[in-house]
């Protein structure tokens, strides 16, 4: 009885937080480098625009699409071989499963899972990205600069 009662409030508290967004927060290309020795951020804007995917959050299609889109853009920097070896990492350790910091939909509490957002959590998202890119602004480094640029270009195509 007492492991159901834990269970139970575990359940209770993950579902009344289910609404709640961190703010967009990037590493870059986690746990890879951001770039060659020479040009060490040749692919950061990549990784940026796949965090914010990931962040976000969505459909298993969706995923696919931002690791596809990831590969694409690093191999479109003539990286082919990169492309397919951070694609392939990915796929396996992006799983929203995990308790990872760089797990899809990192931005919404962990078991959310793959699902599609309703118009409430589209205002969450638009909100909670205005008040990212603030955070970011107050920043210099090559992280932030490329994330304001990318929020930008996000908020300012999307139609919530």
């Amino acid at each position: 009885m007492r492991y159901l009662a834990i269970v139970l409030i575990f359940f209770f508290s993950n579902h009344v937080q289910s609404d709640q967004l961190k703010l967009f927060t990037s590493d870059g290309c986690s746990l890879f480098p951001d770039g060659t020795y020479l040009e060490n951020q040749l692919w950061l804007s990549c990784c940026v625009k796949h965090d914010l995917a990931y962040w976000m959050g969505g459909t298993r299609d969706r995923r696919k699409q931002a690791d596809d889109e990831l590969r694409q853009c690093v191999q479109d920097k003539d990286k082919t071989f990169l492309a397919k070896l951070m694609h392939n990492g990915v796929r396996v350790g992006g799983t929203p499963y995990l308790p990872t910091h760089f797990r899809w939909a990192y931005g919404w509490p962990i078991f959310r899972g793959y699902r599609v957002q309703n118009d409430d959590e589209r205002q969450i998202i638009k909100q909670t990205l205005q008040q990212s890119k603030t955070e970011f602004m107050s920043r210099s480094d090559p992280i932030a600069l490329e994330a304001i640029k990318v929020l930008d270009s996000f908020l300012s195509q999307q139609k919530f």
